[in-house]
């Protein structure tokens, strides 16, 4: 009988899954390596071979879960029309990926800030496509005069996203958890009436 070892992408994969819910459970700055790699059901040398320390594992982390947001808040604004619609789209798809995933929502909204690493040196590229993607939508707007502002679209974007990822530590940090995804009116009429602003 032939066994055959895990591919190395999906023991890494594991890992990443595994740490989601260890950063989750006891957060980023309580959790060990070890405590990864048991949840992971590896070695701890075995972590070693695929991240450098327990900080290039949230940045992994990050990077990995960030794609797959991205990818999905790119389907959702393909698949709505117009500036508004589209801003609606990704607001409510956002919201759902909260919902959907409170555990990876929780590691990146609340546990990549106890990084100091990710913090001061770590210039996320994922995270630079979500702004663009956020400020093509004000800037079709602008460009179709259903939004009138006059601040900067790059800026318009980062506060949008702050307000996102407002709404999202509320929610996680909540006894009584609202629904978010039904928060999506609210932000939408929010920034609505900013971007409108002059109209």
């Amino acid at each position: 009988m032939t066994t055959h070892s895990a591919k190395p992408e999906d023991k890494r994969t594991r890992i990443l899954n595994a740490a989601i819910h260890v950063f989750a459970e006891n957060g980023f700055f309580h959790s060990k390596v070890s405590d990864v790699a048991k949840a992971a059901g590896v070695a701890d040398g075995t972590i070693y071979l695929y991240f450098k320390n327990k900080d290039d594992l949230l940045i992994s982390l990050f990077e990995n879960r960030m794609a797959l947001a991205l990818s999905s808040l790119e389907e959702a604004v393909a698949a709505a029309e117009g500036p508004e619609g589209k801003l609606r789209a990704l607001i409510r798809r956002q919201f759902e990926l909260v919902a959907e995933t409170p555990e990876v929502a929780e590691v990146l909204t609340v546990e990549l800030r106890q990084s100091s690493k990710f913090m001061k040196e770590y210039s996320p590229a994922a995270f630079a496509d979500l702004l663009k993607l956020i400020a093509g939508i004000v800037r079709e707007g602008l460009a179709d005069g259903s939004f009138s502002t006059n601040i900067p679209v790059t800026h318009a974007a980062r506060m949008l996203f702050g307000l996102l990822d407002e709404v999202t530590l509320n929610w996680l940090l909540s006894k009584d958890k609202f629904d978010i995804t039904e928060a999506t009116d609210w932000v939408v009429a929010f920034i609505l009436g900013g971007l409108k602003q002059g109209k």
